[in-house]
């Protein structure tokens, strides 16, 4: 299945967002957790920007996203800036308080978050207040462990199970934008979000 998509627009103020229409897809994590990579990847093409700097987006870049052969998007994509880094923190905090708190919690056409969240490490203090919310606030939501290809099997099936542990009764995906491990898994869930939405 061909996917073709095109940069929307970049939001940094609730009045800069787009109207409310197809299902959207939120994407949230850590600084330099790989949500960008992770996008690219689901999407086929280096359309999100990746840097090494963290704290490098300060705002919500949306991404128009259909299937070839369809005339109008069948979702949006929407890039959160990323949290936890030091450097930029109260930065950080500032742009989360005026734009990315409300649109976790009012965006109406929000169908799905994915917290990102990385493989190698402990779970995080910051990742789980952001899961937490996500529950509280009744919205679906799963947990990608990124940069799984750097864990061996054993060490892997570890880091997982630490993260169930962190997260219970939350989704887990482990994905690797580099192997494409979990493309797949994650694709299927997104599906049954916008199959959802439709019927």
């Amino acid at each position: 299945m061909r996917i073709l998509a095109r940069f929307m627009l970049s939001a940094s103020d609730l009045t800069q967002f787009p109207a409310p229409g197809v299902p959207e897809i939120a994407f949230l994590g850590r600084s330099n957790v790989g949500k960008s990579s992770l996008i690219n990847a689901l999407l086929g093409s280096k359309l999100a920007r990746t840097s090494n700097t963290p704290g490098r987006t300060r705002s919500i870049n949306f991404y128009e996203v259909r299937r070839a052969g369809k005339p109008s998007p069948e979702m949006l994509f929407a890039d959160l800036p990323g949290y936890g880094y030091a450097k930029v923190s109260r930065q950080i905090a500032d742009d989360w308080a005026r734009f990315v708190d409300p649109y976790l919690h009012q965006r109406s056409s929000l169908a799905l978050s994915m917290a990102l969240v990385d493989s190698n490490i402990p779970p995080q203090q910051s990742d789980q207040q952001l899961v937490e919310f996500l529950s509280r606030q009744g919205r679906r939501h799963l947990v990608v462990a990124t940069k799984c290809d750097r864990l061996s099997g054993n060490k892997l099936q570890g880091a997982i199970k630490a993260l169930e542990q962190a997260y219970p009764g939350t989704p887990i995906v482990a994905f690797s934008s580099k192997t494409g491990t979990g493309k797949d898994d994650l694709w299927e869930e997104i599906r049954k979000v916008i199959q959802e939405d439709s019927d």
